[in-house]
């Protein structure tokens, strides 16, 4: 046995509370390198006789451990339990295929003895709140529609930015363009949404910048003009509530924009600023911006990458910290927003994230927190920062399998299933899972504008343990390289055409059966005629099968939404999906 590959680890994704009572339990160990998995397992106060020594001693259970997943180097082995004490102490009994065993315990491993099996445990004290690992039902059966409000649509000419460009849907955007997309624009498309079956609204940010991307904010406290005004805004979300859709705002807190009252003042009065405190500065007097990536020397200031107009928040200051709780705190209060999207959220301070994790949560009940992280997220997703994050780690293995040939089925499915693994079930049932976004080339364009290819991956994620996210246009078979070509003007002609009824029949398909969608258990695997099976099982049993391969395949199943699916063959870049 490779004993070097067991693991487990307490008060984590392997031992967490999933609803209130019930303790779930993980394993890790080698794959196809363990037999059985037995979790010794007891409240660590009681006792009984040892009929051998006469002495007290603790008394468990040997509760069986099942084989939930196979990933790429792992097996990963769970069971369920309640304890009527809400406290638990345990370790694992593990048996190799080569017949071996071992106590893997809280302080290593030892034999399996009598006596071993009575000490060295885990403990788990004592149960606390769920409330500390759970996260928003709500956002469990929401399907996302990320808005660039600059380019979804024009609704009131009045406020265009001098230069504004006709609203053309072919274009090839600047980094500096303006095609006068507003606020007034989303709402007069609100019942377009609602058709699609939406009822997730994300928004790039919306406040007061310089820019047409709106990422190097001004002023938190306002609505930025060339998109309207609060009370425009008010309305929208009234709207958008009144038709079932949550909001979910975008912040940037990592840095501010050069224009910004705080920056002014630095520029003006150097180290006397008031908010002299609130930067990274490491020299004054501030000069040009130096580019290290160019070759120009060390900035006297950090920003975010090499941004000089972004200037870096320190949000380890405490004033900083009050200053940015206040805005979060305002837009919830004022306009019942539903959930914040953090921009660039791994480069700040995690004292302020559990601090606006706070905040947020008594603002209001079950709000809905979205990190950006492209990364692995575990520090961010104990239950005191993050609901979740964009799911890119995901996304980006189906999209390597999917659309660019990188992974093969089996690859794909055991580096999901490894992506599952990572964290507490809450948490993955409200990761962000999009296929592309403003920061990245469009779907139709990555799949090299194969339709039937873009929408088999689609609806791959769509039937995956997470939050769907479509980014405008999407619908509409728009194309686009990475940015800032991904954000062209929204294509209104396309409106129910070929595309958007195949996306609007997906939607309808997740929201149909969002509950087991949304919170089921999910099992991946290839099946001998090579076809991707995905399992959800919660309320109803659904089941998709994706044909990745170069041939048709023979699939038994009763369809309920399908592509190249006929006659009991699963055509390639198909897909059929069922529910029973």
């Amino acid at each position: 046995m490779n004993t070097a590959a067991l693991r487990h680890r307490p008060e984590s994704e392997d031992c967490y509370l999933y609803s209130e009572g019930l303790l779930s339990l993980h394993f890790h160990s080698a794959k196809d390198d363990v037999k059985k998995v037995t979790l010794l397992a007891g409240d660590p106060y009681m006792s009984v006789l040892d009929p051998a020594t006469k002495k007290p001693t603790w008394k468990y259970e040997a509760l069986p451990m099942k084989k939930i997943g196979t990933g790429q180097t792992e097996d990963y082995w769970g069971v369920d339990l309640r304890m009527p004490y809400s406290r638990l102490q345990y370790q694992f009994l593990v048996e190799g295929v080569d017949g071996s065993t071992v106590l893997y315990s809280d302080r290593g491993l030892r034999e399996d003895t009598p006596e071993n099996r009575t000490e060295n445990v885990f403990r788990m004290p004592y149960f606390h709140d769920l409330d500390r690992d759970k996260t928003p039902d709500w956002a469990k059966e929401t399907v996302w529609y990320q808005i660039f409000p600059e380019r979804f649509a024009n609704g009131d000419k009045t406020n265009d930015p001098k230069g504004t460009k006709p609203w053309r849907p072919a274009d090839h955007p600047g980094r500096e363009d303006y095609y006068g997309g507003d606020l007034q624009g989303v709402l007069d498309h609100l019942d377009e949404l609602q058709a699609l079956g939406i009822n997730g609204l994300y928004f790039c940010p919306i406040f007061t910048a310089a820019s047409n991307h709106k990422y190097d904010t001004i002023d938190y406290f306002d609505i930025d003009p060339d998109f309207g005004d609060k009370a425009l805004f008010a309305k929208l979300v009234s709207e958008a509530h009144r038709r079932g859709m949550k909001i979910m705002l975008d912040a940037v807190f990592n840095h501010i924009g050069e224009r910004s009252l705080q920056w002014q003042d630095v520029l003006q009065n150097g180290a006397k600023s008031r908010f002299a405190s609130w930067f990274h500065i490491h020299s004054y007097p501030l000069v040009p911006f130096h580019d290290p990536s160019k070759g120009e020397g060390e900035p006297q200031y950090e920003t975010f990458a090499f941004e000089p107009h972004m200037p870096k928040l320190n949000t380890a200051n405490p004033e900083v910290q009050d200053y940015l709780l206040s805005v979060a705190t305002y837009w919830i209060k004022t306009f019942d927003i539903d959930a914040w999207r953090l921009d660039v959220a791994n480069e700040v301070d995690h004292h302020f994230w559990k601090r606006f994790y706070q905040a947020t949560q008594a603002a209001k009940k079950d709000f809905l927190i979205i990190g950006e992280v492209w990364h692995s997220s575990q520090p961010w997703l104990n239950g005191d920062q993050f609901s979740g994050v964009m799911n890119y780690a995901y996304t980006e293995q189906i999209e390597d399998h999917f659309l660019k040939h990188k992974l093969d089925a089996q690859s794909l499915v055991e580096l999901l299933t490894d992506q599952l693994m990572m964290y507490r079930p809450q948490t993955d049932q409200v990761m962000l899972n999009m296929l592309d976004s403003h920061d990245t080339a469009r779907l139709l364009t990555v799949a090299k504008d194969d339709e039937d290819l873009a929408l088999q991956a689609l609806a791959f994620t769509f039937s995956q343990t997470g939050m769907p996210c479509i980014y405008y246009g999407t619908e509409m078979g728009m194309d686009g390289e990475n940015d800032p070509d991904c954000r062209r003007p929204m294509d209104w002609s396309k409106y129910q055409g070929p595309v958007w009824q195949r996306v609007q029949a997906l939607v309808a398909f997740r929201r149909a059966h969002a509950k087991t969608l949304g919170t089921g258990t999910t099992s991946l695997t290839v099946d001998p005629n090579g076809l991707i099976k995905v399992e959800r099982t919660g309320e109803e049993h659904v089941v998709g099968y994706f044909n990745t391969t170069d041939a048709a395949v023979k699939v038994a199943v009763e369809p309920v939404l399908t592509q190249g699916y006929k006659a009991g063959e699963l055509a390639p870049k198909g897909f059929v999906l069922s529910a029973k």
